[in-house]
């Protein structure tokens, strides 16, 4: 099954996790970069990425030439923000059309709970009944065997399904 892993990253870490992703899952990856970058440092970081994400934003992306067409599964990764998705998930969910495509969620975080992100993205796709998902924390900035483990039995989750169907 073809697989794209589509991720927006700030520190790295989503980034980091897309990457060991498609490498388990022989997959391409869609790094989405927002027109107008997040502040990376400081107060601003949270001050900004907080409040994008709790006021639902959508930021205009950069173009990017992937075709979903290509592709039976999609994997959705971003880092949470103030309890919700990173918002350039949210631009992406919003213009492209992944109807009867297998769909996955990761999300990454500093140890904040990701069940309202996870939820807030199922309702935005419009999914009825569950999606495999992925919860790490820190993975690039912390490494950790627990974060290796996830990930692999994740790839094994999304590969039995695909055998499922």
């Amino acid at each position: 099954m073809k697989t794209l892993i589509v991720y927006f990253s700030l520190e790295g870490n989503t980034k980091w996790a897309a990457e060991r992703i498609a490498s388990e899952l022989n997959g391409d990856l869609l790094a989405l970069t927002p027109k107008a970058a997040y502040p990376d440092k400081g107060f601003r970081k949270y001050f900004w990425g907080g409040k994008s994400s709790v006021m639902k934003e959508a930021p205009e992306l950069e173009p990017y030439k992937t075709d979903l067409k290509n592709y039976e599964r999609v994997v959705l990764a971003a880092p949470v923000w103030a309890g919700n998705f990173a918002p350039p998930l949210r631009t992406f969910i919003q213009s492209e059309d992944l109807t009867g495509k297998q769909l996955a969620l990761v999300t990454c975080s500093g140890g904040g709970s990701p069940v309202k992100a996870f939820a807030n993205l199922k309702m935005l796709l419009k999914v009825p009944g569950e999606l495999p998902t992925l919860w790490l924390v820190s993975p690039r900035e912390k490494p950790d065997q627990k974060n290796e483990t996830a990930i692999e039995e994740f790839c094994r989750q999304l590969n039995a399904e695909k055998e499922d169907n």
